[in-house]
């Protein structure tokens, strides 16, 4: 039990550094090529904070651990709701700026939607897995075009003034990229062992360890760019890095682990955790939204409202749990 324990915790820390890494990396990398600030805001730093779910789930789904892979995607994308963003507009209320943000809750909820129906029959095949990614790419797409034609959207200024605040050379920046893809995958093949290990000896299942443990650590790099962006009033890439990484993990880390292992859900994924997850991002699109002239924000007391939905929702878990062992 030592052994994976000391995995779990040196992967999650592992983990955490190779995403900063492999994140800052990709945009400065990005940027020497002239590629538009927004489109780094929206596309790359959007995959990159997204990338340890991606590697996390692709790995437990190809080592027959499908459960897993599902809990750490949805449970990253209640993590990043409820806890990051309450977190984070704690710190310092969010202001919603940005017109493409404001797109994008509602693309959101959308796709909120299409996943509670994907696993209405609590299968997620290959099929369902094709729907998602597909949706993705049509997703990436817009997302391009909008970067393109958006200069000057809040986001793009915000992400273009973070770009230079942190700009290194090429060479430096090529380096980073690769030792944090190549760290992120080693410690992602750690955590995933010791997290399955230690579901085992407990018995716990899968997919709890997944919403739980997977799920806080592998949204750490969230939480660390969405805090310091708001102490420096960059609101609207805090919660640009949420959106899109909550989009990231729904379509494309779901549907890669879904297209690699077809998954038999149990019932509390329909019952319990889906309509969580559905929840928060309704209340995250009243809240960002801004209805009859309201400015779209997170406030002090939204924030708390957020906070209060994840400790519930994390006592659910800890009570089911402890009722089925």
């Amino acid at each position: 039990m030592l052994l994976p324990a000391l995995a779990l915790l040196t992967g999650l820390a592992l983990l955490v550094w190779s995403a900063d890494q492999f994140v800052d990396g990709a945009s400065a990398t990005a940027t020497h090529f002239s590629m538009p600030p927004l489109l780094v805001g929206m596309v790359i730093v959007g995959f990159g904070t997204s990338a340890p779910e991606m590697v996390v789930s692709t790995l437990a789904a190809s080592q027959g651990n499908p459960a897993l892979a599902l809990g750490n995607a949805w449970g990253s994308n209640i993590v990043n709701t409820a806890f990051i963003l309450g977190v984070t507009a704690l710190v310092s209320p969010i202001l919603v700026r940005s017109v493409i943000l404001k797109k994008e809750l509602p693309v959101l909820m959308a796709v909120m939607a299409l996943a509670g129906y994907l696993v209405w029959d609590s299968v997620i095949s290959r099929l369902d897995a094709w729907i998602l990614l597909s949706v993705f790419f049509a997703l990436m797409g817009w997302s391009i075009w909008e970067g393109m034609r958006g200069k000057n959207d809040a986001l793009g200024k915000e992400t273009e003034a973070s770009l230079k605040a942190s700009a290194m050379p090429l060479p430096k920046a090529l380096t980073a990229l690769g030792i944090g893809l190549a760290v992120l995958v080693g410690s992602s093949q750690l955590l995933v062992w010791g997290a399955v290990t230690i579901a085992q000896s407990l018995g716990v299942s899968d997919l709890v360890i997944g919403l739980t443990v997977l799920a806080i650590g592998t949204s750490l790099p969230e939480l660390a760019a969405c805090v310091a962006a708001a102490r420096k009033g960059e609101h609207d890439i805090a919660l640009g890095n949420v959106l899109g990484s909550n989009l990231f993990n729904t379509l494309a880390v779901v549907g890669i682990a879904g297209a690699i292992s077809p998954m038999v859900l149990a019932p509390e994924v329909v019952t319990r955790d889906w309509p969580v997850m559905a929840g928060l991002t309704v209340l995250l699109f009243l809240f960002g939204w801004g209805f009859r002239g309201r400015q779209g924000r997170i406030n002090r007391l939204e924030a708390c409202i957020l906070l209060t939905a994840y400790v519930g929702y994390t006592g659910w878990l800890l009570v089911s749990t402890a009722q089925t062992i």
